[in-house]
């Protein structure tokens, strides 16, 4: 049986699985973009410093035009503090053939009486799966442009284009489009042990797997045993690295790829700048943590990847 079978029929991860056409084609068409925008169709969500507004009963809530854009300010005609050439609001694309649309709110004492806004992590475990990913595409695009108001090239104020999918320099032309950074992430095993870390700023109690972004002219399995070298001081069996799963992560905008990874030194230095500690833990005691009942250990909450990747090997699935 390979990984794909001992895979299938578990839920896909939080904030994966984006039921949205993104509808390239259409966003091609700045008149058919600025009408929608404008337009009384569809249905927007909205933000308060990157945090969503739910209902009451747990899931987004959902508002038409008419009623965010006084929450919104829509008519300004500015963007996060930039001046744009659109409304404040991105189309994320359609769902359930219709139009979704996204604001960030600025007049937050306004909100219905029924709105709450939740933190981002908190929501991610309350909403369906199909919300969590439509909210962490608006996230993490928000998260872009907040950062991206100015051309890297000549330092001009940018224009936003396409409904929100890049930004165009309004001296130079230059197109800007939302990044996405890659973040290794590995359970590094030897045998029947896993290897996991914990960081000072972590709830007590906490460990997790190892993580680090890729870097310029990195390969994944190279960026795992680098990783894993730098952190820890074990050295990854480079050529037996294998791909489990990703998951998109907008905190702000990385896409985390899971990689399970056997050592062929397990000799622990662990770089104290880095990581609080680091040590093996054996495959019973991580079904104790995933069961919360080892003595002074738990993993992280069920959003998290690491988690998963416990599972999968605490099950022998990876």
């Amino acid at each position: 049986m390979n990984d794909r079978t001992l895979l299938a029929g578990r839920d896909p991860l939080v904030f994966a699985g984006s039921p949205l056409d993104r509808g390239d084609l259409l966003r091609r068409d700045e008149t058919a973009m600025a009408d929608l925008l404008t337009g009384d169709d569809g249905w927007w969500l909205g933000l308060v410093d990157g945090d969503p507004v739910l209902q009451q009963s747990g899931g987004l809530f959902w508002f038409r035009r008419s009623e965010i854009a006084g929450l919104a300010d829509l008519q300004t005609g500015l963007f996060l503090g930039h001046y744009a050439d659109l409304q404040t609001g991105l189309f994320l694309g359609h769902y359930k053939d219709s139009p979704c649309f996204a604001a960030v709110i600025t007049k937050p004492d306004t909100l219905p009486l029924d709105g709450e806004i939740t933190p981002a992590r908190q929501a991610a475990m309350a909403l369906s799966h199909d919300e969590a990913a439509i909210y962490a595409q608006a996230k993490a695009l928000f998260a872009w442009h907040e950062r991206h108001g100015f051309c890297a090239a000549c330092g001009h104020a940018t224009r936003i284009k396409s409904g929100g999918a890049r930004r165009v320099c309004g001296a130079c032309d230059s197109e800007h489009f939302p990044r996405v950074d890659p973040v290794v992430i590995m359970l590094a095993t030897d045998g029947d042990r896993c290897l996991l870390g914990r960081q000072s700023s972590w709830p007590e109690g906490i460990w997790s797997a190892l993580a680090g972004f890729v870097e310029p002219a990195e390969t994944l399995e190279e960026a795992c045993a680098r990783e894993l070298e730098e952190e820890a001081g074990v050295k990854a069996d480079i050529a037996a690295i294998r791909y489990v799963m990703g998951q998109p992560w907008p905190f702000p905008s990385s896409l985390m790829i899971g990689l399970i990874a056997p050592v062929l030194d397990a000799s622990l230095t662990i770089d104290t700048h880095e990581l609080e500690q680091a040590r093996w833990f054996s495959r019973d005691e991580v079904r104790d943590m995933l069961a919360t009942r080892h003595p002074d250990a738990a993993m992280p909450p069920s959003i998290a990847i690491a988690r998963r990747l416990a599972e999968l090997w605490a099950d022998q699935a990876i």
